[in-house]
C-alpha cells in the first residue's frame, strides 16, 4: 500500500495515471482490481499481529468486519453493506467485557443500543432508542 497513492477513490501506482490492479502485500493484504479494492482484506499490527479482517466489493466494504485489541481479543464486529454500518454491531472492552450492541440502518443508529462501563454496569447516557440516529427515548 506504500507505493500507491489514492486519487478520486482510485488507486495508482505512484508516477502512473492508470489505475491498478494486482495483490497488496505489507501490513495491509488484499486484491485491487482497477483501482478498487476487492475481496478479501486484512490488516496487521507492526508486531504481525492480525488487527482487522473484512471484504470489500468494487472499493466498498461489505460483509462482516472484525477488529481486534492489540492484545488479541475482539474489539468489534458487525456488518457493512455498500460502506455503511448495516445491522447488528458488538464492540468489547480491551477487556473482554461488552461495550457497544446495537443496530445500524444505512450507517445511521436504529433501534435498541446499549452500552457498558468497562466494570459491566450500564452506561445510560448511549443506551437507549435511536432512530435515523438520534437517540428518541431511554
Amino acid at each position: 500500500m506504500d507505493d500507491l497513492v489514492e486519487r478520486n477513490g482510485l488507486y495508482y501506482q505512484k508516477f502512473i495515471n492508470v489505475p491498478f490492479s494486482g495483490n497488496v502485500t505489507g501490513n495491509k493484504q488484499g486484491l485491487i482490481n482497477k483501482g478498487k479494492q476487492e475481496g478479501v482484506w486484512v490488516s496487521y499490527r507492526e508486531n504481525g499481529q492480525l488487527r482487522t479482517k473484512g471484504n470489500y466489493k468494487n472499493g466498498k466494504q461489505e460483509g462482516v468486519w472484525v477488529e481486534y485489541w492489540d492484545n488479541g481479543q475482539l474489539r468489534t464486529k458487525g456488518n457493512w453493506k455498500s460502506d455503511n454500518k448495516e445491522g447488528l454491531q458488538v464492540s468489547y472492552w480491551k477487556n473482554g467485557q461488552l461495550y457497544i450492541e446495537g443496530n445500524w440502518n444505512g450507517g445511521k443508529k436504529e433501534g435498541s443500543w446499549v452500552t457498558y462501563n468497562k466494570d459491566g454496569t450500564l452506561y445510560k447516557l448511549f443506551t437507549g432508542m435511536f432512530k435515523n440516529d438520534v437517540k428518541i427515548s431511554d
